[in-house]
């Protein structure tokens, strides 16, 4: 039964706000937590189809280097070993990513890190102080690495032509001189047995929760719900866009039950090229160990963003940043409010970032 009145209120069941409930709840504090959507779990949420894990808003695998945060998951599941090996499709080339010795010897045969440098080298663009994305990149990587596995997928990504982009927007473009496939550096990479949704039907087990609730729609009545209250949408639609809209990509999926075991062969495979409509396919079943006569794909689209849409990836640039700081000062005017995650601190955050945030919050709230 609803009680009354809370100590906290959460709006948002991703994994910051069900981190935020769940250390409150754990130290004895009565928390409701209200969801927008239908289901818990932000877009980490999984649904079991086929008898397969189906990564719903795009596939998550939980990486870190920092031992405290994967034991922190791991009280909630038990989390198998896995690393991540994406392909890169282009025009029907294949190539593994991130680009490493099999990419080179994939796009020019070569055979040694010594000749993969010299080839990069031999194509680069030398610019000392690039004004975008397209100048960085060509700086760094070259010809043909930009123009067949960076450009066509940078831009279905963001809406705009690399020439436009911000250098920023791809701070570091990594190369392994070995033959390394996995497409994370950390010690430790895993995906969780039984699927990401039981990770927080198991952190909220002590909270309230409440279901296709908007807190905006109602925030007069929810506000008085609770002493605190902790916002993990976004912080301009809070504020009803007095300053103006922060920007977003947005994205949307193509599920698809396919009567075959095996579509690709792998997890996620990236269409590089700017025709192909969709960014990546995804195959669910590659994430795990399960053996079915079927299997389920996703296909992956980009779009533009506008208010009513679902936000995916803040556009930090300058002038959104300026934008959110203005929205930050103005939060902080919010007595008895919070804001935090991806979309209250305009962040695109990994996940062992938005554990790590979460749980410095959880202890001001705590005290």
């Amino acid at each position: 039964m609803r009680l009354e009145h809370y100590d906290l209120l959460v709006v948002g069941s991703g994994l910051f706000g069900s981190v935020v409930a769940h250390e409150a709840a754990q130290a004895g504090k009565s928390v409701l937590v209200v969801e927008r959507r239908s289901q818990i779990g932000g877009n980490c949420y999984t649904e079991r189809i086929e008898g397969i894990d189906v990564h719903v808003y795009g596939p998550h695998i939980f990486h870190t280097d920092d031992r405290s945060v994967w034991e922190y998951l791991g009280r909630f599941c038990d989390l198998r070993q896995y690393e991540t090996s994406v392909m890169a499709n282009y025009h029907g080339e294949l190539y593994n990513l991130p680009f490493n010795m099999n990419t080179f010897y994939q796009l020019w045969g070569c055979a040694t890190p010594a000749e993969a440098m010299r080839e990069i080298e031999r194509q680069r663009i030398v610019c000392e102080v690039p004004e975008n994305l397209e100048e960085h990149a060509l700086s760094i990587a070259g010809r043909d690495i930009y123009h067949k596995l960076i450009q066509g997928y940078t831009e279905k990504r963001w809406g705009r032509p690399c020439s436009e982009l911000p250098a920023s927007v791809m701070r570091r473009i990594p190369f392994r001189f070995r033959f390394d496939n996995n497409f994370f550096n950390d010690v430790y990479q895993g995906i969780p047995e039984e699927g990401f949704t039981k990770i927080f039907e198991r952190m909220l087990a002590k909270c309230d929760v409440e279901l296709e609730i908007d807190y905006l729609a109602d925030r007069d009545s929810l506000r008085r719900s609770a002493d605190t209250v902790v916002f993990t949408g976004a912080i301009d639609e809070y504020f009803d866009y007095c300053f103006g809209p922060l920007e977003y990509r947005s994205l949307s999926y193509e599920h698809e039950v396919l009567d075959m075991p095996n579509y690709q062969g792998a997890a996620v495979v990236n269409y590089t090229d700017r025709d192909t409509p969709f960014m990546r396919v995804v195959e669910h079943k590659h994430f795990s160990r399960v053996d079915t006569a079927s299997t389920v794909i996703s296909r992956e689209y980009t779009q533009e963003w506008s208010p009513g849409i679902e936000p995916y990836y803040p556009m930090e640039d300058e002038t959104n940043r300026a934008r959110y700081e203005r929205y930050r000062e103005l939060s902080e005017g919010e007595d008895g409010v919070l804001f935090g995650g991806r979309l209250g601190e305009y962040r695109y955050y990994d996940m062992q970032e938005t554990i790590a945030s979460a749980l410095r919050l959880s202890k001001e709230i705590i005290g």
